[in-house]
């Protein structure tokens, strides 16, 4: 694009802008940007993102992430069993009752938790226990639904056991992605030139990334370009594939295809217009 610009300037009127995007695995460092108006006066936003196909575009959806704390009342485990408030026992149930909530979810929710907490020792009743979850949906809207439900499986697991609860959000929620079909468009154009093929598949992955909340504000597209392996993102085979000359090779290709994208945008802004 700098060359372009620096060859002929005559026939486009902006700039390039390249914005480093941090912590964008659960710190929402996007969202921080547009925050703090890293995105003003931006007419189009792209980045792409290495995955084991070349996809245009993913599932990606709005996802909420919830620290759940429980307390109840610690007490010797065999000599006064009755004195205590388990709190352990308002996790598990919690974990169940989400685990049975599936079966009346649509298909494109997603619950997933973890227990980060569960007491200190066998022979203590626990007074305190956690878990951390995600709630994802298709759409911000959806996500309220979905959470709507959610709560009222984490406060029944409460109520059930005896113990308090405390649902915060630790981090700020990501949004879906709404792609730019025109910009979509012109990428898959300049990448098939470049030799890309893109793959027919029958689901899309699903995953939530902050550039959902940049799409909201400003015409954008996520695109998703093939590094040769069938490993799954965050797995240590894709870590692995990720430090070859073909992964190197492709990322220039994705860079590439960006670019002539971004100048189609910058000859004729009007073209994000046609969506």
């Amino acid at each position: 694009l700098k060359a372009v610009l620096e060859r002929d300037p005559s026939p486009v009127d902006g700039r390039v802008v390249v914005l480093g995007t941090p912590a964008e695995e659960g710190g929402g460092g996007k969202i921080e940007m547009i925050e703090k108006g890293s995105f003003e006066g931006l007419s189009a936003a792209i980045m792409v993102h290495p995955c084991p196909s070349d996809l245009p575009v993913a599932n990606v959806l709005s996802v909420a992430t919830l620290r759940v704390t429980y307390k109840g009342r610690a007490s010797h485990a065999a000599a006064f069993p009755w004195e205590g408030i388990n709190a352990l026992d308002a996790v598990v149930g919690a974990y169940t009752g989400l685990s049975m909530l599936r079966q009346q979810m649509k298909p494109a929710w997603r619950i997933h938790a973890v227990i980060t907490n569960g007491g200190a020792k066998p022979n203590i009743i626990p007074e305190e226990a956690e878990l951390e979850m995600y709630a994802r949906a298709p759409t911000n809207a959806e996500l309220e639904v979905l959470l709507g439900k959610v709560t009222g499986v984490l406060k029944g697991a409460a109520a059930s056991t005896g113990c308090s609860v405390e649902i915060v959000e630790p981090r700020k929620r990501y949004s879906n992605m709404d792609s730019n079909s025109k910009m979509l468009e012109l990428y898959v154009k300049s990448a098939r030139g470049l030799g890309v093929e893109f793959e027919r598949v029958e689901s899309l992955p699903c995953l939530s990334t902050d550039m959902g909340n940049v799409s909201h504000v400003v015409p954008s597209i996520h695109p998703w370009y093939s590094i040769g392996t069938d490993a799954a993102n965050h797995t240590r085979d894709f870590t692995a594939a990720a430090d070859t000359e073909y992964a190197h090779e492709r990322t220039l290709v994705a860079a590439k295809a960006m670019a002539m994208t971004m100048i189609s945008v910058l000859v004729d802004p009007k073209i994000l217009d046609e969506k």
